[in-house]
């Protein structure tokens, strides 16, 4: 008759909750990294967009009206009113405007719905800074509540493009710079009030809160 409390029974069940542990520990892991991955192996392996035409949808049926070449890659908004493309990475948001960016409760709510813009900065075509940030990086709960449309706004360089919509109106911006700052630092809100600016936030690495990620560009004037 075998000893319930022989070495080796004691042996096998601290190497079953062992495994059990690490069983577990690999799960979570897997379930909070999960949307960066999963965004991470679409952007290494599907076909890039940096060369679309991104237009409404009544600005694409006017140019196939008059004959100008559209080309077969187009991108329309999630939303003409305010939204936000960015072809390289493929992300298309609507923005939630006038968001109180000082009050979490506030902030994580327009966050479950789009893009915030902060309260108090510009909106496209003004002169100014345009402030927008969103999630980079969540666990599985929150990806399913929250829209991170910014995971890979890491991987945007100088010259990268990046259209806003505003009232049906397409307002087109390049990339000049970025650079991670402290949680802290929000001199990024304002910008140069005479220049028109957008500026870009989310958290970093993708999946924490350490420190903000900021991507400024400049808007392109049309001709």
């Amino acid at each position: 008759m075998n000893n319930p409390f022989s070495k080796d029974n004691h042996f096998r069940i601290v190497e079953k909750t062992g495994i059990v542990l690490v069983t577990m520990s690999v799960i979570i892991f897997l379930l909070t990294f999960y949307p960066v991955v999963k965004e991470e192996l679409k952007y290494q392996f599907l076909p890039k967009h940096n060369n679309a035409s991104v237009v409404t949808r009544e600005e694409a049926s006017r140019q196939i009206q008059t004959g100008e070449k559209t080309g077969s890659d187009i991108i329309y908004p999630v939303d003409e009113g305010f939204g936000i493309v960015i072809p390289k990475l493929s992300a298309n948001a609507k923005v939630i405007p006038d968001v109180d960016w000082m009050n979490e409760a506030v902030y994580q709510r327009a966050l479950t719905r789009g893009v915030a813009q902060a309260r108090g900065t510009a909106l496209p075509g003004e002169a100014g800074n345009v402030f927008l940030f969103a999630h980079s990086g969540v666990d599985f709960y929150k990806a399913v509540r929250y829209n991170a449309q910014f995971y890979l706004l890491n991987k945007l360089v100088i010259g990268d493009e990046i259209d806003l919509f505003y009232n049906k109106q397409k307002f087109t911006y390049r990339v000049s710079g970025k650079k991670t700052v402290s949680p802290e630092n929000v001199e990024y809100l304002t910008g140069d009030r005479e220049e028109k600016t957008l500026t870009l936030m989310t958290c970093t690495p993708a999946g924490t809160t350490l420190e903000r990620l900021i991507v400024v560009a400049d808007q392109v004037e049309s001709d």
